[in-house]
């Protein structure tokens, strides 16, 4: 099976609702072991072309918390992954595209979720990049262009579309105080 192509779409207005769909879905379920649920990645981003995919940070005070909210979130359909060799953050898949369960059973965006400690190095990163965006316009044009060009040479190659991108975030990240490589 091949993988996945890299596909860029025009920004959607569409995606922070969904975002909060989601978001929404979470807390009833993860209450008050959760400091709070983050939009973060390309879709937070008015105006940026991206993936369709939601990237949510749910933030916990710290990782002795963990346990409890795989065994909630395994409620609502999704499953622990580990963390995927970048450490303070466990990343989540999703048994079907209902993911999370609701009342409604309705289909949804495509996520990936990941648990945070709040102290976490990684959702520090991934604040301050979405923040930088949010507040120089020029670097999402910037960003949306890089992106685009990146996903026609990286059609059927994730690593590399990843890859192609850590120069421009990196840069970002330095100029915005944030520290290290960020691949969202």
């Amino acid at each position: 099976m091949s993988p996945k192509p890299v596909i860029i779409e025009e920004y959607n207005p569409e995606w922070p609702k969904k975002f909060l769909e989601i978001k929404t879905i979470l807390e009833h379920t993860l209450g008050n072991d959760v400091l709070r649920i983050e939009h973060v990645g390309s879709t937070s981003i008015p105006g940026l072309a991206a993936k369709p995919v939601l990237d949510i940070d749910v933030v916990i005070d710290s990782m002795k918390s963990l346990p409890t909210v795989i065994a909630k979130l395994e409620t609502l359909g999704y499953y622990h992954q580990g963390n995927l060799g970048v450490e303070g953050r466990e990343a989540f898949g999703r048994k079907d595209d209902y993911v999370p369960y609701s009342d409604g059973l309705e289909l949804k965006l495509a996520q990936h979720v990941y648990v945070c400690d709040q102290k976490s190095r990684e959702l520090h990163r991934h604040i301050v990049f979405r923040d930088a965006l949010l507040h120089h316009p020029e670097w999402v044009v910037e960003y949306a262009i890089l992106k685009k060009e990146l996903s026609t040479v990286f059609r059927h190659d994730r690593e590399g579309y990843t890859v192609g991108k850590s120069d421009f975030v990196n840069r970002v990240l330095e100029l915005s105080g944030g520290q290290g490589s960020l691949l969202p």
